[in-house]
Protein backbone atom coordinates (compact mmCIF):
# COMPACT_ATOMS: atom_id res chain seq x y z
CA UNK A 1 0.00 0.00 0.00
CA UNK A 2 2.83 2.61 1.04
CA UNK A 3 4.84 1.96 -2.53
CA UNK A 4 1.15 2.34 -4.44
CA UNK A 5 0.55 5.65 -2.81
CA UNK A 6 4.30 6.42 -3.18
CA UNK A 7 4.41 5.91 -6.79
CA UNK A 8 1.39 7.52 -7.32
CA UNK A 9 2.56 10.91 -5.96
CA UNK A 10 5.94 10.37 -8.10
CA UNK A 11 3.54 10.10 -11.09
CA UNK A 12 1.55 12.64 -10.24
CA UNK A 13 5.08 15.01 -9.44
CA UNK A 14 6.32 14.22 -12.74
CA UNK A 15 3.47 15.06 -14.72
CA UNK A 16 2.69 18.48 -12.96
CA UNK A 17 6.81 19.73 -12.48
CA UNK A 18 6.67 21.04 -16.28
CA UNK A 19 3.66 22.99 -15.86
CA UNK A 20 5.05 24.57 -12.59
CA UNK A 21 8.26 25.30 -14.58
CA UNK A 22 6.66 26.36 -17.61
CA UNK A 23 4.37 28.90 -15.43
CA UNK A 24 7.64 30.20 -13.82
CA UNK A 25 9.15 30.82 -16.89
CA UNK A 26 5.94 32.46 -18.52
CA UNK A 27 6.00 34.69 -15.01
CA UNK A 28 9.65 35.66 -16.12
CA UNK A 29 8.31 36.84 -19.29
CA UNK A 30 5.70 38.65 -18.45
CA UNK A 31 7.95 40.51 -15.99
CA UNK A 32 10.32 40.91 -18.97
CA UNK A 33 7.53 42.07 -21.16
CA UNK A 34 6.64 44.69 -18.63
CA UNK A 35 10.33 46.09 -17.90
CA UNK A 36 11.32 46.39 -21.34
CA UNK A 37 7.63 47.82 -22.46
CA UNK A 38 6.91 49.87 -19.90
CA UNK A 39 8.26 53.19 -21.74
CA UNK A 40 6.93 52.16 -25.10
CA UNK A 41 3.41 51.54 -23.36
CA UNK A 42 3.54 55.21 -21.88
CA UNK A 43 4.69 56.91 -25.03
CA UNK A 44 2.83 54.56 -27.65
CA UNK A 45 -0.68 53.68 -25.51
CA UNK A 46 -1.25 56.31 -22.89
CA UNK A 47 -4.52 56.01 -22.96
CA UNK A 48 -5.54 52.40 -23.64
CA UNK A 49 -6.88 50.78 -20.25
CA UNK A 50 -4.96 47.07 -19.40
CA UNK A 51 -7.13 44.12 -19.90
CA UNK A 52 -8.34 41.56 -22.19
CA UNK A 53 -5.15 42.06 -24.62
CA UNK A 54 -5.53 46.38 -25.68
CA UNK A 55 -2.24 47.14 -24.22
CA UNK A 56 -0.44 44.12 -26.11
CA UNK A 57 -2.85 45.09 -29.49
CA UNK A 58 -1.88 48.78 -29.18
CA UNK A 59 1.88 48.01 -29.37
CA UNK A 60 1.23 45.95 -32.23
CA UNK A 61 -0.71 48.09 -34.19
CA UNK A 62 2.70 50.71 -33.57
CA UNK A 63 5.38 47.83 -33.86
CA UNK A 64 7.23 49.85 -36.30
CA UNK A 65 7.87 52.56 -34.12
CA UNK A 66 8.41 49.98 -30.33
CA UNK A 67 11.99 49.71 -29.29
CA UNK A 68 14.10 46.91 -30.38
CA UNK A 69 13.96 45.49 -26.44
CA UNK A 70 10.10 45.68 -26.48
CA UNK A 71 9.74 43.60 -29.54
CA UNK A 72 11.96 41.12 -28.40
CA UNK A 73 10.22 40.69 -24.99
CA UNK A 74 6.74 40.27 -27.19
CA UNK A 75 8.23 37.70 -29.39
CA UNK A 76 9.48 35.55 -26.55
CA UNK A 77 6.23 35.96 -24.84
CA UNK A 78 4.40 34.97 -28.24
CA UNK A 79 6.88 31.79 -28.32
CA UNK A 80 6.04 30.79 -24.78
CA UNK A 81 2.21 30.77 -25.94
CA UNK A 82 2.97 27.90 -28.80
Amino acid sequence: MMNLRATMLTIIAAATLPGFARAGQLDAEIQALRTYCKADIERLCPNVEPGGGRIKACLMANKEQMTVGCAQALEKLKQMKK
